[in-house]
């Protein structure tokens, strides 16, 4: 015995959106100051490690780890706010990027002086970390003198009130005289009205039907048939639709679906009587 299977069609389905728990929110927005500051703390050693190295005596060697963490937090500020493209935004990208090399270069370095794996004397090492605060103030005046975002004028009620320069107002124009008006014709009693038969209005023409678009073209081959005042049988359907060069089709999709779509756009057409089947000798 066979069973046959429907299938409940449906409209689009919309996703829901995702709620994230609040404990999740609450270790997003507290985590990130909180893992930003204990990173500062443990880059801070190394930084200060380094600028002692270099023969700054305190307070001035804590300045080092503050300088490198203030100047790569202002350089990201700096990148977000200028358009893109421009030469500004490039500059504080690589500040940043640079601001973040050093940071990790003092932690690498300051570690293997400790453990004895580099000598911390060497000349070119305190030349480098003896040029890092005059190259942090540099860069930081340079992104300060470049420009931002430019801002579109809009024209408001202030700029429609500013009247036009002397020089750019038009030149009025000064019309020719006009010639003397000629004396009123004399006034004449009207003329009796002569009646005149109306032509007969042409019956405007009947309005065409629109013509419908199915969702699937060859229920245009079937709606034809409908024009003999009856309805199709699956026949005659079928015959009409291998005519039109769409092949053979099925029984269930000729009455099921292409018929079914014809009758449910023209709802009349349902209520035909049923054409009777051409008998075959």
């Amino acid at each position: 015995m066979a069973v046959a299977h429907t299938t409940a069609t449906s409209g689009p389905t919309v996703p829901r959106p995702v709620m994230t728990p609040w404990y999740a929110r609450t270790a997003t927005t507290a985590g990130r100051p909180v893992v930003l500051s204990i990173a500062l703390a443990m880059c801070a050693p190394g930084e200060y490690h380094l600028a002692r190295l270099a023969d700054w005596a305190d307070p001035w060697a804590y300045g080092m780890p503050a300088a490198m963490s203030a100047y790569a937090g202002i350089a990201a500020v700096v990148a977000a706010n200028r358009p893109k493209g421009s030469r500004a935004r490039f500059s504080a990208i690589a500040g940043a990027v640079i601001a973040i090399m050093l940071a990790l270069a003092a932690q690498v370095v300051a570690h293997e002086i400790d453990r004895g794996h580099m000598a911390g004397n060497q000349a070119w090492l305190i030349g480098i970390i003896s040029a890092v605060p005059p190259a942090v103030v540099g860069h930081l005046l340079h992104l300060a003198a470049t420009p931002a975002a430019a801002v579109t004028p809009v024209n408001g009620p202030s700029d429609q009130a500013i009247p036009p320069r002397a020089e750019e107002q038009p030149m009025p124009l000064i019309a020719p005289p006009l010639p003397p008006m000629p004396p009123a014709p004399p006034v004449l009693p009207p003329a009796p009205a002569v009646q005149q038969t109306p032509a007969p209005q042409q019956a405007a023409p009947a309005p065409q039907p629109t013509p419908i678009e199915y969702s699937d073209p060859r229920c245009a081959a079937i709606r034809p048939l409908y024009n003999a005042g009856t309805r199709p049988g699956t026949a005659a359907m079928r015959q009409a639709l291998i005519d039109a060069g769409h092949g053979p089709v099925s029984d269930g999709m000729i009455r099921g679906t292409l018929r079914a779509e014809i009758e449910r756009r023209e709802p009349h057409l349902g209520a035909l009587p049923s054409a009777v089947p051409a008998r075959t000798a």
